[in-house]
């Protein structure tokens, strides 16, 4: 096949060089709950028409988000994307730009990633940002990595209140470094102690605000005893519309802040590509993943922007990199930063305003609901809601009733019975008083 263009001798020879007796062993690493072993039940070949009709016919059993009243967030979030995004992001000098290595012709290029960092450290309260990473559960491990570089310290004090994707990523890396991760178990009503648990050992805490159930908190006593102890503070924020409001990571004392952009911008697009925060104090700066575009003069005395710290595995030895998880998602934070731009400060906030408004609206509502008690008692646009009957259940008859009424804890949470009565809700700017009564008479229907 023209696509598989190495012959068995070339394999061979490929693996003795490299010392490894089989394609199998490339893989070891891979868990043996991760493989699979049997064959992919697949037709071996069909034609491009059959091809386009059986995928369209799978497609048509999805509920789109836009075409039903939505309510799902847990760390992806529907938002309006002004059609103006859309338009200049593929503008040819933005779409078929690769990586800046050449300041004279990528000016463009490296003057957006400039501003996206400048808008990202403003918005998280921190000195310096980098022009993006992968997605925000990456950049939170990257955080715990870096931590561990600074404080010459190797364990890891994780909030029970952190994404689940973000924390097994964290975790996942950890394995493999043989570093160490002090877990807990779910706490969902945002009061558990984490100062108990740091010790003179401790690198970092990590903790989400607004966090995985929806809860606000003030990280400052948090962001203090972490200090007193020589450990550093990393906030992770996976919705970022909530800085129009909230106080931002810096204020209260965060030493690394990481997050993901999706909100601004980017469209849910399933599941991804989505664009990776990181910002941290100054005096970090080198220690930071990444790469980060600074801002200069030519021979000439004219502004110009640059790479000026580039200490990925790309650019210098790979045991010397800060990262090895090479992506800057620069078309998403290009979408990123124009929205933002579009928006203003002004319209940032009310954006924000606006998405916390509707979510107490939809709570009041859900609450009122016989069968539904409200667990999250300080949230931005998001909260976590408990029902009577079993939520995966609940959330199959909603989407029965055209309505996709949040994510079941349990699902992100699996293996913990305490969460099976448990669903994340999320009401952005999107939802409608409409959408909103829907969703507060199907859930009385289906809990009657």
């Amino acid at each position: 096949m023209r696509y598989l263009p190495l012959t068995e001798t070339d394999r061979q020879a490929m693996l003795a060089t490299i010392g490894a007796k089989s394609v199998d062993d490339l893989f070891k690493d891979v868990p043996e709950a991760a493989r699979n072993s049997a064959s992919i039940d697949l037709p071996a070949h069909k034609g491009e028409m059959e091809v386009e009709r059986i995928l369209s016919g799978l497609a048509a059993k999805n509920v789109s988000a836009g075409s039903v009243p939505f309510f799902v967030g847990a760390g992806a979030y529907k938002h309006h994307v002004p059609a103006t995004v859309d338009h200049l992001i593929q503008r040819s000098e933005f779409l078929t730009s690769y990586t800046p290595y050449q300041p004279e012709i990528a000016q463009g290029t490296l003057q957006y990633l400039f501003e996206f960092q400048t808008q990202v450290a403003m918005l998280t309260g921190m000195e310096v940002a980098n022009a993006s990473m992968y997605d925000g559960s990456t950049a939170c491990a990257e955080a715990v990595l870096m931590a561990h570089r600074v404080t010459r310290r190797k364990k890891a004090v994780l909030s029970g209140a952190l994404h689940p994707h973000y924390r097994d990523v964290v975790k996942n890396l950890s394995d493999f470094a043989d570093y160490e991760l002090d877990l807990s178990a779910p706490v969902i009503d945002g009061t558990e102690d984490l100062i108990a648990r740091i010790d003179d050992k401790t690198s970092c805490v990590v903790v989400q605000n607004p966090d995985f159930f929806g809860n606000v908190r003030d990280l400052r006593a948090i962001a203090d005893a972490a200090h007193a102890k020589g450990a550093l503070l990393i906030v992770a924020v996976t919705e970022i519309v909530s800085l129009g409001l909230l106080a931002s990571p810096g204020e209260m004392g965060a030493d690394i802040v990481v997050g993901e952009g999706q909100s601004l911008g980017n469209p849910l697009n399933f599941g991804g590509p989505y664009v990776g925060l990181f910002a941290a104090k100054q005096k970090f700066v080198r220690q930071m993943p990444g790469r980060l575009c600074g801002e200069t003069v030519d021979a000439e005395g004219k502004r110009g922007f640059v790479l000026t710290l580039s200490t990925r595995e790309q650019h210098i030895r790979r045991e010397k990199a800060t990262s090895n998880i090479c992506t800057n998602s620069g078309l998403c934070c290009l979408a990123f930063t124009i929205h933002l731009s579009l928006l203003g400060e002004e319209g940032y906030t009310r954006l924000a305003r606006i998405n916390h408004a509707n979510a107490v609206k939809l709570a009041d509502q859900l609450a009122a609901v016989k069968g539904v008690e409200l667990v999250t008692s300080s949230f931005f646009n998001e909260f976590t809601i408990r029902v009577s009957k079993n939520a995966r259940d609940v959330i199959d008859a909603l989407a029965d009733k055209n309505v996709l009424g949040g994510v079941r804890a349990s699902r992100l949470w699996p293996g913990e019975a305490s969460l099976d009565d448990l669903i994340v809700v999320a009401s952005t700017e999107v939802n409608t008083d409409e959408d909103r009564a829907a969703y507060a008479a199907a859930l009385s229907e289906v809990l009657s």
